[in-house]
């Protein structure tokens, strides 16, 4: 028997899966790691950090498993996207990555759409956002000019970790799509973009397709994890890549729905699509393929900080016990889950949250409906411009913690008007990074071959006409929340 591993190395910890060609997982290992923010709104961790762990669930991997080193085929990768690593001439880091979850970049973003103007969309596809590599770059240049002049090239932190495995530097398409650097349509680096703010063209690394074999273990490297050196190693692809991968959703009309703290609505697509910057729109690890992607920063978040602040000490499956017989719609009560601000199609750092249409005859669990169908219509708003672009949407996967209450499935398919599927063995991107590798050896002739083989679906969740309807009115009424509130947040500021 053969294996591959999939490698996610994710904002706090890494994890690796053992996976054998007929998909089944066969062992699995994590290792955290610590983030610093030094000053608010700053986020970096240690590279080096990456590394270790790594390479300690690595050697786990083999200690637990019994598997022989020969029989591990191939690796690859997911990682965090748009953090900064710096390395200067003899490969050495020059400074703490910067990630995407960093929040210094805002002047730097104005001065982006000041100089590039609608060049930006046209040929990133993405609007500027704190979150991308191209302000982190453009922050250090400015900042920390000493430094910066000592910068050789430039990686994302999945791509370090390869480098430091493989000694080959490259970063595979996927990734760069969400650096601002790259030409999305013509899968290039763009010399245009690295003029018009003085950065070398050198900087920017090789490309590499996700599934592009771009060498193999480093004796050092081999000796230290069990592995052997022969071990091919694969480009891999971004988070949000390889979790659609590792979900199916490597096809026209699939389309994913992923509720953790933050949430993502994300659609396969062939063509070229223009969003005006309201959603992004990234290369796929499907060489030819692309995904538009809506995010909603508040997604798990604003139903976990209701159920702390109402009820603490109770279980997540008591507090949401009452929900089913609430009625869709919360007897006419509406949530906007903006706690943090907002990202698609709402990129505004200043909106707050909302309860509209409150009156005494709410109890808890109608508030409780409220936030989940709230965090629900934040995604279709997304997925309404999905379709509106003439993108296909059949079948909506669903994972992560709204994957996990039948009430919520429910609500989604309802709300979306659409089926909604959950995974039997959910493995987010690690198993994505995992089928990379299979088909990169040869294993299947296709990520969607793959798909059949590796990716297996639970029970499916039909749209109940009737609640479809009431979704659909009170979906009208939920968009129109963000205009009438715009204003009086921005007046809010003040007094927080």
């Amino acid at each position: 028997m053969s294996y591959v591993i999939g490698i996610d190395l994710g904002t706090g910890s890494v994890k690796s899966l053992l996976v054998d060609q007929k998909g089944m997982i066969c062992g699995e290992a994590s290792r955290t790691y610590p983030l610093q923010h030094e000053q608010p709104g700053y986020s970096e961790q240690h590279p080096e950090d990456w590394v270790t762990q790594t390479l300690g669930t690595l050697r786990e991997l083999l200690q637990t498993s019994g598997v022989q080193p020969e029989q591990v085929e191939g690796i690859s990768f997911s990682g965090q996207m748009h953090g900064l690593v710096l390395l200067d001439g003899q490969g050495q880091v020059l400074r703490p990555a910067i990630l995407w979850n960093d929040t210094r970049t805002t002047p730097q973003c104005r001065a982006i759409e000041a100089k590039l103007g609608s060049r930006l969309l046209d040929i990133t596809k993405n609007a500027a956002l704190e979150g991308f590599t191209l302000p982190k770059l453009l922050w250090v240049q400015g900042h920390e000019p000493e430094l910066f002049a000592k910068a050789a090239v430039f990686l994302l932190p999945k791509d370090y970790l390869r480098y430091r495995l493989t000694g080959m530097l490259h970063m595979d398409i996927t990734d760069a799509a969400g650096t601002l650097l790259l030409d999305v349509i013509g899968k290039r680096w763009s010399t245009d973009i690295c003029e018009a703010f003085g950065l070398d063209p050198k900087l920017c690394p090789p490309l590499a397709e996700a599934m592009e074999h771009v060498g193999g273990l480093l004796p050092e490297i081999a000796g230290q994890t069990g592995l052997a050196a022969s071990t091919k190693v694969f480009a891999g692809g971004a988070d949000n890549a390889c979790g659609a991968v590792g979900a199916g959703i490597v096809g026209k009309g699939a389309t994913l729905c992923s509720i953790g703290t933050s949430g993502v609505i994300l659609a396969y697509e062939e063509r070229e699509q223009d969003f005006a910057g309201a959603l992004h729109f990234f290369n796929h690890a499907q060489p030819e393929g692309f995904y538009a992607m809506g995010v909603t920063l508040a997604a798990g978040y604003s139903l976990d900080w209701f159920k702390k602040t109402i009820a603490p000490d109770e279980s997540f499956d008591s507090f949401l016990s009452l929900v089913a017989e609430v009625p869709a719609g919360a007897g006419g009560l509406l949530f906007t889950p903006y706690l943090v601000g907002e990202r698609t199609p709402h990129a505004d750092a200043v909106i707050r949250g909302s309860f509209v249409g409150l009156d005494g005859s709410h109890r808890r669990e109608h508030l409780t409906r409220a936030v989940m169908e709230g965090i629900t219509f934040s995604l279709n708003e997304s997925l309404e411009r999905f379709r509106a672009a003439g993108m296909a949407v059949e079948t909506i996967v669903s994972i992560g913690g709204g994957a996990k209450n039948d009430v919520w499935l429910q609500m989604q398919a309802d709300i979306f008007g659409a089926p909604v599927v959950k995974l039997k063995n959910e493995q987010g991107p690690a198993l994505g990074a995992a089928m990379l590798a299979a088909v990169g050896c040869g294993w299947f002739a296709s990520l969607s071959e793959c798909a059949a083989s590796f990716v297996a679906y639970d029970r499916r969740f039909e749209p109940i006409p009737a609640n479809v309807e009431t979704y659909r009115g009170l979906f009208e009424i939920y968009k129109s929340v963000y205009a009438h509130t715009r204003e009086m947040n921005e007046r809010l500021r003040a007094y927080r």
